[in-house]
């Protein structure tokens, strides 16, 4: 029998996974589920998983998620959460739409300016957020929601890791 036929297949002859396509929009659900986590606290701290998963996974890899997939998904993402219906599907939206322009507009970003990025549309969407339960009656400080965006820039690199650890998983490498 011939050697090569005992040994694992090198990284040449593995691919992609079967459905490496679905992979992050499956992956953006799954962290919108984390809302549903039972934690109980005064102040809400916990940011917004679904999109700071989209936002890795669009600024890892342009191409694996098109910009109409942040439509169905912010709408899954509302539902989970009990944000209003169309919320994040309207800032998910243009968050993928703000990206998609300045792909087109600079040469090249390193980490540190896709963090950066990260943390300009997750202010515009906690601002947005605040704008929309002041004119739903729930009139509070702009300053609670300091903490919960500190918490979501500060989690972005762990969500950037998340990503390029799934994107490596579902080509094969």
């Amino acid at each position: 029998m011939v050697r090569s036929a005992l040994g694992r297949p090198n990284s040449l002859e593995r691919g992609p996974k079967k459905f490496a396509r679905y992979i992050p929009a499956v992956s953006v659900g799954a962290a919108s589920l984390l809302a549903l986590m039972p934690l109980v606290t005064q102040v809400g701290w916990v940011p917004d998983f679904g999109l700071l998963l989209l936002l890795a996974w669009r600024l890892l890899r342009s191409d694996v998620i098109p910009a109409w997939w942040a439509a169905p998904l912010g709408l899954f993402n509302d539902l989970v959460t009990g944000l209003p219906i169309g919320f994040s599907v309207a800032t998910w939206t243009a968050s993928m739409i703000v990206l998609d322009l300045l792909d087109r507009r600079t040469m090249w970003r390193d980490y540190w300016i896709e963090w950066a990025l990260a943390a300009v549309l997750l202010l515009a969407n906690e601002a947005f957020r605040w704008w929309v339960d002041a004119a739903m009656g729930a009139a509070y400080s702009f300053k609670a929601t300091l903490i919960p965006l500190m918490v979501a820039i500060l989690t972005f690199p762990l969500a950037a890791w998340a990503a390029s650890a799934l994107d490596r998983w579902r080509l094969g490498r």
